[in-house]
């Protein structure tokens, strides 16, 4: 006699997907003996079914050390990608090709290898934000999580170059007091917060506590109680005694600080633009639970890259793990 759950799995629905698509999913996990790594900006369905949830450091860290033989990262193409980097004999899949980041293609490849020439003594330390070609031409890598500490160990008389993002490189030479050669790139999610409208919120709400991700631009920023990486902003809004909280980063993350603090209000800081989801990652909600459980049934779409890409960008992922211990 079928169990319900199995008889779910084993219906379909429109288009010849299961009925019951988690339970579908948790059975492609033990026949591929697969791992689902999802970031905190994905959808709620995605974070609710994955195996892990975290920030760019946390993911790295987790493929880093997965015993799995199959990777599905429900993220962006740049975090697959690393997740390839340190898993060359894993299959990792991504289940939207397509969901790139408008930061890391704000490092085009070649005009970099130009700028890392025309500063030919500078130490290169870059976001994990970037692709696979930026990482190879990269000395170590960093993320919002580690950014200041992997800069404040290095000697200050060594120039850096910091790339890609120049709201986090900002970031970071105040934190430091460091003067970085910053590359002139930026997430869109990240800059479209308005300050008018923080500020109105404010006033609105004059016991929430704005938190802000760095990659924010400084006019947002200076209004931040609290200014830290996904990870570090989700910790904070479950330690602080405050209830209320703007947050300016991309309102996924929303869905997990309400699951660890369900008694704590949260509000998404707003657009520029109004009626629109600007705030949202339109790269990262390009995956689906259904393209998720489509490409663990197909295998595909698979993340590949050359060997010798590969090799040059793991050694700054290795420096950067290293030195974030």
């Amino acid at each position: 006699m079928f169990t319900t759950a199995f008889a779910k799995t084993n219906q379909t629905q429109p288009g010849g997907l299961p009925l019951d698509l988690f339970a579908a999913i948790e059975n492609l996990k033990k026949e591929l003996n697969a791992v689902i790594l999802a970031h905190y900006y994905q959808e709620p369905d995605i974070q609710d079914i994955a195996d892990f949830i975290g920030d760019s450091l946390q993911l790295a860290r987790a493929a880093a050390q997965t015993n799995a033989d199959v990777i599905v990262f429900a993220g962006v193409h740049f975090m697959a990608e690393t997740a390839k980097i340190l898993n060359p004999d894993k299959l990792v899949l991504l289940p939207d090709l397509n969901a790139g980041c408008s930061l890391a293609d704000s490092c085009p490849p070649k005009e970099f290898a130009a700028f890392k020439a025309a500063h030919p003594d500078h130490l290169v330390v870059s976001y994990i934000n970037c692709s696979a070609e930026i990482k190879a031409m990269s000395d170590i890598i960093c993320t919002s999580s580690n950014a200041v500490k992997i800069v404040q160990q290095i000697p200050k008389d060594q120039p850096i170059i910091f790339a890609p993002d120049r709201n986090l490189g900002r970031y970071v030479m105040e934190q430091t007091g460091r003067d970085l050669v910053l590359w002139q790139g930026s997430c869109v999610v990240h800059e479209t917060f308005s300050e008018k409208k923080i500020v109105q919120l404010k006033i609105a709400h004059p016991e929430a506590e704005a938190i802000a991700h760095p990659e924010c631009e400084s006019s947002v920023l200076r209004h931040a109680s609290y200014i830290g990486s996904t990870a570090a902003l989700l910790k904070y809004c479950q330690t602080s005694p405050s209830q209320e909280f703007i947050v300016a980063t991309e309102p996924g993350i929303i869905h997990q600080m309400q699951k660890l603090a369900p008694a704590k209000h949260f509000i998404p800081a707003p657009p520029t633009t109004n009626n629109c989801n600007c705030n949202e990652c339109p790269f990262m909600r390009l995956n689906t639970l259904e393209k998720l459980y489509l490409a663990m049934k197909n295998r595909t779409p698979e993340i590949t890259m050359s060997e010798d890409i590969r090799v040059a960008a793991l050694r700054p992922m290795q420096r950067m793990l290293e030195m974030s211990l």
